[in-house]
């Protein structure tokens, strides 16, 4: 079957990375440590995708713009008591060989650091499994295109040979904003009617169905 995408895009955490709980819980964590009020999960998760600052920035907007050093260091801290426990979701391995066996380009956009990705890729073996990725740290974050325009650039590969694939909104609206078809998945961090605002190819509610739809229509 011909390719429909050559360049495909992943966000990394609540779509790979199975870290959606954690980072919900490192965010109220810090948030609580520097005011003493603990924000919703609800509230919490929302922000997940975003750079850490520009998460911060909604997730505390009460909070002094001198008080984000500490919240950042907070949140570092409270992550890092998860990172032993967090894994890729099953099947992710398999997927991702499956495409490059396919002649697709694979990598990464994500809100993460980038020494964040780096420690996540090292820690799961994913070395050579991607073949290019822009983090938050080094570009505009989500929902700002220019991410997946550094990517398409780099590959020199159009807008419309181009998918994003993520977990949330700033996912999908990234895509959008950069001219690229995008494909939910819903067992990350928002919910399908914040997917379908942004009229993405499909929303997928698996890893396996997320297999399969790229097998069939990527």
């Amino acid at each position: 079957m011909a390719r429909r995408f050559d360049l495909i895009a992943f966000d990394w955490d609540g779509t790979l990375w199975d870290s959606t709980a954690a980072i919900t819980r490192a965010l109220q964590g810090a948030v609580e440590d520097v005011t003493g009020e603990r924000p919703s999960a609800e509230r919490a998760a929302y922000v997940i995708g975003l750079g850490l600052r520009h998460a911060l920035e909604h997730v505390a907007p009460n909070v002094k713009p001198e008080q984000y050093p500490a919240l950042g260091e907070r949140y570092r801290h409270h992550f890092a008591q998860e990172m032993d426990a967090l894994q890729l979701f099953d099947g992710v391995l398999e997927m991702l060989d499956e495409l490059q066996a396919r002649g697709h380009w694979v990598t990464v956009a994500t809100g993460k650091s980038r020494s964040g990705l780096n420690d996540a890729l090292s820690r799961h073996e994913l070395k050579g499994r991607f073949h290019g990725s822009r983090t938050a740290d080094e570009t505009r974050g989500k929902p700002d295109p220019t991410m997946l325009q550094e990517l398409m650039l780099e590959f020199d590969t159009p807008p419309e040979r181009t998918l994003m694939i993520g977990d949330t909104s700033h996912d999908l609206g990234m895509a959008a904003n950069a001219g690229c078809a995008g494909l939910g998945v819903s067992y990350g961090a928002h919910a399908v009617d914040l997917l379908d605002a942004h009229a993405p190819l499909a929303v997928v509610h698996s890893v396996r169905e997320l297999r399969d739809w790229l097998a069939q229509n990527a």
